[in-house]
């Protein structure tokens, strides 16, 4: 069973939420503002976050920063808004997917679980552990250090890591990234991908205008390396 802690501040989304995720078995934390929720974190410890962004007093984006301050639970953004400004920015802001409403509960609970396995997948007899340059990935403990001070990585900057590291210098499609790393079968939003990198990027590079491990491929996707 999931604890998903939902933040929404209008009374029948966060009712037809909670409703559709109670009915499949999971568990859920309802608050209706980011102030609420960010105490309902610390007390609850939820596996995840349902967060809208328009909330009232303090924005779902701010709520999004001060979480990611403090903790690398998975957050789902789920808003009205699909201007490519807010879906950017709400990503750059620390979220880990976002979903337009309205959507399902199906279409919600998947993008969930995909979020949910980001930080969950096997590692290799013989990769368990890596030195990329000043970096050293751990696929067993699911742990990045940088000059032996381990990063905080979200569970999707994560995995996106993992992926990348397992082939270096390997070039990947954004397409073939939402589907191995956001699980996206579909022709997908790109932006989730980019700004994903963005965040990395400025976690792993000493210089991320001038990044030396997540280097861009023009009009194509990303590679990690050559160092």
């Amino acid at each position: 069973m999931t604890r998903v802690l939902v933040i929404e501040d209008d009374p029948a989304v966060r009712r037809g939420v909670s409703l559709g995720l109670r009915h499949r078995g999971h568990e859920t934390l309802l608050v209706s503002t980011g102030e609420e929720g960010l105490a309902e974190l610390v007390a609850s410890a939820p596996d995840l976050v349902l967060l809208d962004l328009m909330l009232p007093g303090m924005s779902g984006l701010e709520t999004c920063r001060r979480i990611r301050a403090f903790s690398q639970v998975p957050i789902v953004i789920l808003s009205a808004r699909d201007d490519d400004v807010d879906v950017v920015v709400g990503l750059e802001a620390g979220a880990d997917d976002y979903v337009i409403k309205p959507a399902s509960t199906e279409v919600i609970e998947a993008r969930m679980r995909a979020v949910l396995r980001r930080t969950a997948q096997p590692a290799s007899s013989d990769q368990a552990r890596t030195t990329h340059g000043d970096l050293l990935v751990d696929r067993v403990a699911l742990r990045v250090l940088k000059h032996g001070e381990e990063l905080a990585l979200a569970p999707t900057e994560l995995k996106l890591l993992l992926f990348l590291t397992a082939a270096p210098e390997q070039t990947f499609s954004r397409q073939q990234l939402l589907e191995q790393v956001w699980e996206h079968s579909f022709h997908g939003d790109y932006r989730l991908v980019d700004a994903c990198v963005m965040r990395l990027r400025a976690k792993i590079e000493n210089d991320p205008r001038n990044p030396r491990y997540i280097q861009t491929v023009r009009g194509f996707g990303y590679r990690f390396g050559p160092l």
